[in-house]
């Protein structure tokens, strides 16, 4: 009987460390390159992903894309980075993608990393305004230092926190709510789930940029 009962404690665990993993996406990668305005995008059913890439080359306008994605993990041992590259992430219901970013940049024109909340949209979306997400990027010291205030100057960095619902107009956010139930039969059948949100802001989120 005890050893029976050791047997299913083990094999309950098994399972649940199984469960964790597949939660997780792991991927490395020795060299990845993206022409210009490629994107790369990352779209598995895991709810985070962790990304190791030995080098990375992203030429202007180029794209790092997450959909799905709760928490992202990057670290890049050598990073080469043209104008205007994007880093973004969406977790779903509207909420971002929480950043964790380990680079090395041997380059760094412009990069823009975006965790920005979606706006809501009643009548059409049942998710309310979203949560940003928070960056947390490490940079090595040694090569070159990304820089905040000049977006025209080189080594430039942005990072975009802002939540979902700074750009909803209430005015035309209610004629969307009254035109669906107008064409809708009596009620608020019309209105997907019944729901009409308020148009509350979501949650800013947070920015940490440290050297190592």
């Amino acid at each position: 009987m005890k050893f029976t009962a050791i047997m299913t404690i083990i094999f309950s665990i098994s399972i649940s460390l199984g469960n964790v993993n597949a939660q997780t996406n792991e991927i490395k990668i020795s060299k990845l390159i993206l022409n210009k305005k490629e994107k790369k995008v990352f779209s598995s059913r895991d709810s985070s992903a962790h990304i190791y890439i030995d080098t990375l080359i992203m030429n202007d306008r180029s794209s790092l894309q997450f959909f799905g994605k709760k928490d992202v993990k990057i670290s890049v041992g050598y990073a080469e980075i043209g104008h205007r590259v994007f880093i973004s992430g969406i977790a779903g219901k509207n909420n971002a993608s929480n950043f964790d970013l380990d680079f090395n940049f041997g380059k760094l024109g412009s990069l823009y990393i975006v965790a920005r909340g979606q706006d809501a949209n009643n009548g059409m979306k049942t998710d309310p305004n979203g949560d940003a997400g928070n960056i947390n990027l490490v940079y090595n010291a040694q090569s070159v230092v990304p820089q905040t205030e000049d977006k025209k100057g080189k080594n430039y960095l942005h990072t975009d926190v802002n939540p979902g619902g700074l750009r909803v107009i209430p005015t035309s956010d209610l004629r969307n709510i009254y035109d669906q139930i107008k064409r809708s039969a009596p009620g608020l059948r019309g209105v997907p789930q019944g729901q009409i949100y308020s148009g509350s802001i979501g949650k800013e989120g947070k920015v940490t940029i440290s050297s190592k």
